[in-house]
């Protein structure tokens, strides 16, 4: 058996090591996920958590963005004013829970880390973000606030 997995191998060099890099990188996915500080949630995690635990929405999107339509009394932030540590009314917030949502969910992890570095103790990603919000018709407000 361990014959054959050598040949194998040597037979299919670019096959085996494309499988081992995949491997590895799966793993070290895997560990940092489970270490993070902040987790991604699914909208309806987030509506629960805005409806019982009365969670703070923090919109990552241009102010422009933000007011053609945004998830109800949620605190419009661009990235660089979070690495920058100017949050603004967030900064009273640190004990609630925070859901960091940015236009496609892709933009929404590294501001979620530094909220997660400023001392905030639970700090989401809403999955898909406001576009999923949106398409599943969920409800948004428009205008500054």
């Amino acid at each position: 058996m361990i014959q054959e997995i050598m040949q194998f191998v040597s037979r299919n060099t670019f096959v085996s090591l494309t499988w081992v890099v995949l491997f590895v990188a799966v793993i070290v996915m895997t560990f940092r996920g489970l270490l993070s500080k902040t987790k991604v949630i699914v909208r309806s995690q987030a509506i629960t958590m805005i409806n019982k635990e009365d969670a703070v929405v923090v919109d990552l999107r241009s102010r422009e963005e933000f007011r053609k339509g945004h998830i109800i009394d949620s605190i419009n932030l661009t990235p660089s004013e979070i690495k920058d540590n100017n949050l603004g009314e967030l900064e009273k917030h640190k004990q609630k829970p925070v859901i960091v949502v940015s236009a496609s969910g892709m933009e929404s992890g590294k501001p979620a880390e530094h909220l997660a570095q400023h001392g905030f103790e639970k700090v989401f990603v809403l999955k898909e973000g406001i576009a999923g919000w949106a398409g599943e018709n969920l409800p948004l407000a428009r205008g500054k606030k």
